[in-house]
């Protein structure tokens, strides 16, 4: 195990009705004018958005609002947060919504009290200051609940990157799985896949001798492996819902990815996918993670099968452990389509013919000098082949 410093001091307030007490939350970690971002008409419709104005209301606290954040959060609206954030003297962001949302969220939190453009962050400049973020989540999937992490695609060039500190981890966050229950099935399965492949990321490392992380992270990948189809069988089966949720934040705030290097290519690949295709992220880790996973299986053949065994249920064949690699590496792809996810490019609306554009801006978008590394460092050639396997 390697060294490791973590700080994680999110406060959590889970289960039904914590969203009536959000205002309750914003005093509580300073906030005297907040900014309110949120998405589509969901949030309206449900009349969640209504419960948190009002308790924002009961607490005196006055507020604005921004919504329309999509899907694969875009730099446009970020830079209109922060216009926005400045002009009325925010000081507190809460976001009302998904992944998508709390992401966009951060980026504003961050832009707000700094002089540059915000997309410095999103190029590796270190965060310094931001103002701080709380959250009401509708989704679990991205686990940005819990996570000093945030991805914005940037509209000139629709370059897809990630920043992250631990000044934008959220204040609070408030986890009621009811909220989750009128999702439709695709997108109750794509959380589920993009928490996966979250735990799948952290697995594969090339630090040794981390049974901990190792361990909580195989718990984790069986609760996904049982919860997920009763969810998607019964949308209303609140402590399944519940389960999924609590993972989701566990999965990513890295409670299982201290002490340990870590891998996140098969998010750089399909980060691109997203970008360019607007599919939905844990769709297009469905297509992707197979793909990478059988491409660099034999940089360790045992972590991948270790992981079959653990969690797949495979039967490890010591002569031949390749065999039960591959077998394990299988059966998450079956698992992942048989809750509704895409098995190839066609399935997911992407085209062969793009992917050297794909490769082009993976590589070499935005700065990038080739190449990407993780568990294994990818050239051009070797990204190449990965999308190849996916059609």
């Amino acid at each position: 195990m390697e060294n490791f410093t973590f700080y994680s001091p999110t406060f959590f307030a889970f289960g039904k009705g914590s969203e009536s007490d959000a205002g309750k939350y914003v005093k509580r970690f300073g906030g005297s004018k907040v900014l309110i971002h949120y998405g589509g008409g969901s949030v309206v419709r449900s009349g969640l958005l209504d419960r948190v104005k009002a308790s924002l209301d009961g607490e005196g606290i006055p507020y604005v609002e921004l919504g329309g954040v999509k899907p694969n959060p875009r730099s446009g609206l970020v830079y209109e947060g922060i216009k926005l954030g400045r002009d009325e003297g925010i000081d507190f962001i809460l976001a009302v919504g998904g992944g998508s949302v709390i992401d966009s969220s951060k980026a504003i939190a961050m832009g707000i009290p700094y002089d540059g453009d915000f997309w410095d962050f999103y190029q590796g400049k270190q965060i310094t200051e931001a103002l701080p973020v709380g959250t009401v989540l509708t989704i679990a999937a991205a686990g940005s609940e819990g996570s000093g992490d945030s991805v914005i695609t940037k509209e000139e060039g629709m370059f897809k990157r990630g920043a992250g500190s631990d000044l934008i981890r959220p204040k609070f966050s408030i986890l009621n799985p009811e909220l989750t229950q009128t999702l439709p099935p695709f997108q109750t399965a794509a959380g589920a896949t993009d928490i996966m492949a979250h735990l799948y990321e952290r697995y594969l490392t090339n630090s040794t001798d981390v049974e901990v992380t190792d361990r909580l992270i195989e718990a984790l990948l069986l609760t996904m492996k049982h919860e997920a189809p009763r969810v998607i069988a019964d949308p209303n089966n609140y402590e399944a819902r519940a389960n999924i949720m609590w993972a989701g934040m566990v999965a990513h705030n890295n409670t299982c990815g201290v002490g340990r290097s870590q891998d996140w290519n098969s998010h750089a690949i399909e980060h691109e996918l997203s970008a360019l295709y607007d599919c939905a992220h844990g769709a297009g880790l469905a297509v992707t993670m197979p793909a990478v996973f059988k491409y660099v299986m034999k940089h360790n053949v045992m972590r991948f099968a270790q992981v079959a065994v653990r969690v797949w249920g495979c039967q490890m064949d010591f002569e031949h452990p390749e065999v039960t690699a591959l077998e394990g590496i299988n059966a998450l792809q079956n698992f992942l389509c048989s809750i509704g996810m895409p098995r190839n490019f066609k399935e997911l609306g992407a085209k062969e013919e793009d992917i050297p554009k794909l490769v082009d801006v993976l590589c070499h978008g935005d700065g990038r000098g080739g190449s990407i590394s993780g568990f294994v460092t990818l050239n051009e050639e070797d990204c190449t082949k990965i999308y190849q396997m996916m059609v």
